[in-house]
């Protein structure tokens, strides 16, 4: 039976490996594409036309609708079928290796798109977008060495809880822009990392709130954007803390049973005779 190789014996790699493995996933999906794969290539196919919308007046132009009001639909429809081809997966009996491949990329894509043009719309401090995304390059890169060796590293209760976070969190900064665009001035100055309430908007926008004349659109949009510029402060800690029970996980069990073998090993030739 002729074996069909994608890379030269000479230059073949574990990535290439990987590669081929995902291209021979895709032939095969071609040939019976069920639900959840489905569900989870148009998350895919939604990130691009996501960025399209939140950096462009794409949404007024054609549609006559604000982009944030297209662009919270499209991200939160987006982080819908995250759960949703899990659930039909689960349900129907349809995990794939097309499925398993192809799930962690879409998330990482639509987190990492919406996060980078929250960033070019100051929405976001990009320092914090630094560490959310790096912390998912690092537990995909730690993923796939544990996988080499045949160890699957699960999701932890805090990585969960940080997906949850940072959907509701992304989400409310969507909402809260104005035109693209941050709803303070502060003056021209960066919203500050910590000290809010020495933003002039949101002083106005309480005073409105607790009885001080009328809560306008505006105000709001400021309370939903101060929002969720706090829960980007649990985001990055709740990163930071997951990724920490990554590595606690990825030392245990893969490079813990690595010295181990090592060990087993070193004795057994140890106590082979001359």
């Amino acid at each position: 039976m002729a074996v069909l190789t994608l890379f030269p014996s000479e230059s073949y790699t574990a990535s290439n490996r990987s590669h081929e493995l995902i291209l021979v996933a895709f032939i095969r999906a071609g040939m019976s594409l069920n639900l959840p794969n489905a569900l989870t290539l148009l998350r895919i196919f939604v990130v691009p036309l996501l960025v399209v919308v939140l950096l462009t007046p794409f949404s007024e132009n054609w549609f006559g609708v604000p982009r944030h009001i297209l662009g919270v639909t499209l991200f939160l429809g987006a982080a819908l079928t995250d759960f949703l081809d899990g659930h039909f997966a689960r349900s129907r009996n349809q995990v794939t290796r097309l499925g398993q491949l192809l799930d962690p990329i879409a998330d990482k894509l639509l987190i990492s798109a919406a996060l980078i043009s929250l960033v070019e719309n100051q929405l976001a401090p990009a320092w914090a977008v630094v560490i959310i995304i790096g912390r998912e390059f690092a537990v995909t890169g730690l993923r796939s060495i544990a996988a080499a060796d045949g160890v699957v590293i699960s999701a932890s209760k805090m990585g969960k809880f940080k997906m949850l976070a940072q959907v509701v969190t992304v989400a409310l900064l969507i909402a809260s822009s104005v035109s693209g665009k941050p709803p303070v001035a502060n003056f021209g100055r960066p919203f500050p990392a910590i000290e809010f309430w020495s933003v002039p908007e949101l002083r106005t926008a309480l005073l409105h709130l607790f009885g001080e004349g009328p809560t306008t659109g505006n105000d709001w949009q400021v309370l939903i954007y101060t929002t969720g510029r706090a829960l980007l402060w649990l985001v990055v800690i709740s990163a930071c803390l997951s990724m920490y029970g990554y590595f606690r996980s990825f030392y245990s069990s893969v490079l813990a049973s690595r010295s181990e073998r090592r060990k087993s090993e070193s004795a057994r030739i140890a106590t082979v005779p001359d």
